[in-house]
């Protein structure tokens, strides 16, 4: 008999779904990102995000990260700006074709979020909502910064 895949294994399939219609969705819109992007992408905050803080939440190199950013700034979906509270650093910020994508991409989120509903129950998905809430307090190193 196989043996069960373990939990990491189970949400990272489900975050693979997920990500998948987003991009899929995003990209059908007009809107080309690569997967790669995406990811450094959804880390931007509303505020703008220092490039280090990228690369360093999407595990990445600072090269690597810098690369992505100039790819997501050429196509307009991000902006380089000075950060307000220090005049040598610079943010990356959402422009205004990140935010019309984000937009399609919040739409997929809510309907597969209702498709995982629909199959799971309103209360099996609170809990596995709760769940997880509660396990991003020991495993999400930036939790504290990305909520409010």
């Amino acid at each position: 008999m196989p043996e069960e895949p373990n939990i990491g294994l189970l949400m990272f399939i489900a975050h693979r779904a997920l990500e998948k219609r987003v991009l899929d969705a995003v990209t059908d819109a007009g809107f080309g990102i690569t997967l790669a992007q995406a990811r450094i992408f959804q880390r931007v905050g509303p505020d703008g995000t220092r490039l280090t803080e990228l690369a360093e939440q999407a595990q990445v190199t600072k090269q690597t990260a810098g690369f992505l950013v100039d790819q997501l700034e050429r196509a307009g979906y991000v902006e380089r700006v000075a950060d307000p509270t220090d005049a040598r650093a610079r943010l990356v910020r959402i422009a205004e074709r990140g935010r019309r994508a984000t937009v399609v991409a919040a739409a997929v989120v809510a309907e597969v979020e209702a498709e995982w509903t629909a199959h799971l129950g309103v209360r099996r998905m609170a809990d596995v909502r709760d769940a997880l809430t509660r396990l991003r307090q020991i495993t999400d190193p930036y939790e504290r910064r990305t909520t409010g």
